[in-house]
């Protein structure tokens, strides 16, 4: 293996590139629920084309990496780090096709926090690849996290226009819960086997968007034909969670515990759930705000027993 020939970035630095992903990945399920009122549709088919379009747009914002990308295709034998970026797209695409169809079936508190549970994978299988076994102090912020997301999971959201289905929607969340550690995991890997973030993440967001934009045809659902707020909300998915947002976590995952930066991730559903009761007059209730605090301070137990752990990368 041979990793990236960089050094490793001031904390403050770090902590800030993780603020803006986290900024940026919550007004997601803001822009889907748009979009979905926009085109009067929700569903697979639909979720396919939102999809599609935000991976295929944050590929095209990064088509400058690809002058890159062909060194990674020169590497010695038995060195392909693209490989792990293929391996990362594919279960991106699995993730976004599971967690944004989700969002037609159940509330947006319920489907964010369901999501981002992936700490309690990411540290299973970070232990079982890498074994980094967590410490006591960061198995401790990730269970009082997780009770947190729990409380936002199973918060009253009855008012919630978009429950129809609640069992159906949980359950496609955790799917795609299961796939976006993969993705990260993979990434990660990629980038401790020499491949730069850019190449990395062209190489991924290529991948994810070739999976999926053959897909919304198969459920009778096209690219065209939707008013202009439908793909103004598109747009806006392409550049902020999927460009600033996702690319912000494959950054950090490089320089920390990947484990962390799921944990950092639950604070997610904290910001999806204050920008619906803003945009969508969604109010979970009070148990929401109590989930909330709960995530924040596990996230801040797993952060500083982060600082006498020894560096990962």
């Amino acid at each position: 293996m041979t990793p990236v020939s960089s050094s490793q970035p001031a904390p403050w630095k770090v902590t800030l590139v993780l603020l803006i992903g986290i900024l940026s990945v919550s007004t997601a399920a803001i822009f889907i629920r748009l979009a979905f009122q926009a085109a009067g549709e929700t569903g697979v088919g639909f979720s396919l084309v939102l999809s599609a379009s935000r991976l295929s747009i944050a590929a095209v914002l990064f088509l400058p990496a690809w002058r890159n990308v062909g060194k990674a295709f020169n590497r010695v034998e038995g060195d392909r780090p693209w490989l792990f970026s293929l391996g990362a797209g594919l279960f991106l695409a699995i993730h976004f096709a599971c967690w944004i169809t989700s969002l037609s079936y159940t509330s947006i508190a319920a489907s964010t926090a369901l999501v981002t549970t992936n700490p309690v994978w990411t540290a299973l299988l970070s232990w079982l690849w890498w074994g980094e076994r967590p410490t006591r102090a960061m198995s401790g912020g990730i269970a009082i996290a997780l009770l947190g997301s729990l409380l936002v999971s199973f918060a009253d959201s009855t008012a919630t226009p978009a429950a129809v289905a609640p069992l159906l929607g949980n359950s496609l969340a955790l799917a795609g819960s299961w796939a976006a550690t993969l993705y990260l995991l993979l990434g990660r890997e990629a980038q401790r086997r020499g491949l730069e973030i850019g190449s990395h993440v062209v190489l991924t967001y290529t991948t994810a968007a070739a999976v999926l934009l053959p897909l919304p045809p198969l459920f009778g659902v096209s690219y065209g034909g939707y008013s202009a707020t439908v793909y103004l909300c598109i747009l806006l998915i392409g550049i902020f969670p999927q460009t600033i947002g996702h690319t912000s976590f494959n950054w950090a995952v490089r320089w920390i515990s990947p484990t962390l930066v799921t944990l950092t991730i639950l604070a997610e559903p904290v910001g999806s759930s204050i920008l619906g009761i803003l945009v969508f007059r969604e109010n979970p209730g009070a148990q929401v705000w109590l989930g909330a605090a709960v995530i924040l301070v596990g996230v801040a137990i797993a952060a500083l027993s982060q600082r006498s752990a020894p560096k990962q990368g």
